[in-house]
């Protein structure tokens, strides 16, 4: 590992002492033994290749991951690539307890890798769903339907925002939270925000 490929955020990142440290750690040294570029992204560090993500690495409470942005694309010949919902699309994470298990792994994640910068450099796009594709929670068509300043506000809204919407509303199992979840986003989809703005 040369200077220049380090990033100092990412030093932090994994020296803060935490469950994951060590795991952390040889993570980071097998995704920078692949000749990609480190950087700090969303609080985790990201390794890109010529400005696009390709892995990433995040912590949980009951594991630590490698999240392929383009999974769903990759070959899995191991059988270890996760979907983490339903709803995710197009990334995929191998998941660790332990920085021993990742030890073991090394060589068969450093294929992973390699297979993910193949795969980034093949210019290929996951196809996602469309919009229309996504359940309509009937509390949000209800009060699409009372409101055409509403209706207008969500099509102006970029797919993804609507797509975040749509998932967030749907989530909640129960009727009354998921109306208490389109009450309180209304008023952001009427100022053109998505859910996390």
């Amino acid at each position: 590992m040369t200077e220049k490929t380090l990033n100092a955020k990412v030093d932090e990142y994994v020296s803060k002492p935490g469950q994951w440290q060590i795991a952390y750690q040889k993570l980071r040294a097998i995704a920078l033994a692949c000749d990609l570029t480190e950087e700090y992204k969303w609080g985790n560090p990201c390794y890109t290749l010529d400005g696009q993500n390709v892995v990433l690495i995040h912590g949980f409470k009951e594991y630590c991951a490698l999240l392929f942005f383009k999974g769903a694309l990759m070959q899995d010949p191991k059988g270890i690539l996760i979907q983490q919902t339903e709803n995710v699309q197009a990334g995929r994470q191998i998941r660790f307890t332990s920085a021993e298990q990742i030890a073991k792994m090394e060589a068969s994640l450093k294929a992973y890798i390699r297979d993910a910068i193949k795969v980034e450099q093949s210019g290929v796009q996951v196809e996602f769903k469309k919009t229309a594709e996504f359940a309509m929670p009937e509390e949000f068509l209800n009060r699409l339907e009372e409101s055409p300043e509403l209706q207008e506000a969500f099509a102006a809204l970029t797919p993804g925002r609507q797509r975040g919407y749509l998932l967030h509303f749907s989530s909640a199992k129960q009727a009354k939270t998921r109306e208490s979840r389109v009450n309180k986003c209304i008023p952001h989809i009427l100022k053109g925000k998505g859910l996390d703005d």
